[in-house]
């Protein structure tokens, strides 16, 4: 393999190369209140699971 076959120069990737900046800090998020519709969401979601589960130990048994 011929050094023209390099995607690369030695000089692009070897120590010698230029540094990339750090990245920015991400934003710190805030703890809200729960809205009505996420919790009621969330209580349906469970709900709808424990009956799943409720009906797969159903047909185990």
């Amino acid at each position: 393999m011929s050094d023209s076959d390099w995607k690369y120069d030695p000089e692009d990737v070897g120590p010698e190369a230029e540094q990339t900046p750090p990245e920015p800090e991400p934003e710190t998020l805030e703890p809200g209140s729960p809205s009505a519709e996420n919790a009621l969401f969330v209580a349906l979601g469970v709900l709808t699971m424990l009956a799943v589960f409720f009906r797969i130990a159903l047909l185990a048994a």
